[in-house]
């Protein structure tokens, strides 16, 4: 994403944002300090920063406030992905070492638990107890999330329900949350802050169906990792579900998956893909992105025609629009 492009009134608040974050990690101990450091500079896109700044903007916008929701859930965000990078045994992130790699699991996972422990650190600082509450229950369904993506590697009896409920606690729920807490912690209306939950839930769930679609159809330099990682992992993702049911698909890539799991997913992944593209999975999965992207602009429609109204337009029509 061109940050810019969309958000090019929002540069100088992430900027206070960008240096808020190296900040807050820095200090306690040395390595720690230095994997954490490591941790940010991969960049990211910081959607959820910027849904808070975006959220505020409805209410009583202070970026010196909003600043402590907006670092707290990046950084559980990044906390998140050191821990998802242990899990997949995954050597890059964003075309870049991760720290399990250039350290070890043991610091991976230590690191992971600092960068919580700095995030709820931060938001001391806000007195709303309602947002204590939402950021506590959303680290606890992400951490179920986990355990559920966990149970279910390479399991081809899965079922869309199943795979929508897991990346509702693993992605969407923090990005409905960031729309949320930004209005919420600038006072803004109960029925605005209501919206931009919905708004933010159902752009998530797109979001990262789009991203499973890229891991499969995407390039290396896109991706920043081998596209067909996810199947190496054993994630099996909305497109496999969708081409696991038809049927002159269905015998020769449960045969591949079985082989990839056989080999730890040590092995070239490609016939899979290809088993994947020919059926009808890609499509079926570009549809249902759809669906939630137009679920998101309906939230959109109760909202203040202000400025920032047209900029979650743009955000939820770019989501959709990722090249592979």
């Amino acid at each position: 994403m061109k940050r810019l492009d969309i958000f090019g009134a929002l540069k100088k608040d992430m900027d206070i944002i960008e240096r808020e974050l190296y900040r807050s990690i820095e200090g306690d101990d040395p390595q720690l300090t230095e994997t954490s450091l490591h941790l940010l500079k991969a960049g990211g896109k910081r959607l959820r920063p910027v849904f808070v700044l975006m959220g505020g903007k409805f209410g009583d916008y202070d970026v010196h406030k909003l600043k402590y929701v907006a670092v707290p859930l990046e950084l559980i965000h990044s906390a998140s992905l050191v821990h998802d990078d242990v899990i997949d045994d995954a050597d890059t992130r964003r075309g870049k070492p991760t720290v399990k790699s250039k350290w070890d699991n043991r610091v991976a996972m230590y690191t992971g638990d600092y960068i919580y422990g700095k995030a709820l650190m931060l938001t001391t600082n806000l007195e709303n107890p309602e947002i204590h509450r939402i950021l506590a229950k959303s680290m606890v369904e992400m951490s179920i999330g986990e355990m559920e993506q966990i149970r279910d590697f390479f399991n081809t009896d899965q079922d869309v329900r199943r795979y929508l409920l897991r990346i509702r606690r693993k992605t969407s729920l923090l990005i409905a949350v960031s729309c949320q807490l930004g209005a919420l912690a600038a006072n803004a209306e109960r029925n605005i802050a209501n919206s931009m939950y919905r708004f933010g839930y159902n752009v998530g769930m797109a979001f990262q169906i789009q991203d499973d679609l890229l891991d499969l159809c995407g390039t290396e330099k896109q991706i920043g990792k081998p596209p067909g990682s996810d199947m190496r992992q054993g994630n099996i993702t909305l497109p496999v579900i969708y081409a696991l049911q038809d049927h002159k698909i269905r015998k020769p890539l449960l045969e591949e998956i079985e082989r990839i799991h056989s080999l730890n997913g040590q092995c070239d992944v490609g016939k899979a893909v290809s088993l994947i593209k020919e059926s009808s999975g890609i499509a079926q999965s570009e549809a249902l992105a759809d669906r939630y992207i137009s679920k998101a602009l309906d939230a959109l429609e109760t909202l203040p025609d202000i400025k920032t109204k047209k900029q979650l337009k743009d955000i939820a029509h770019f989501v959709t629009k990722r090249s592979y």
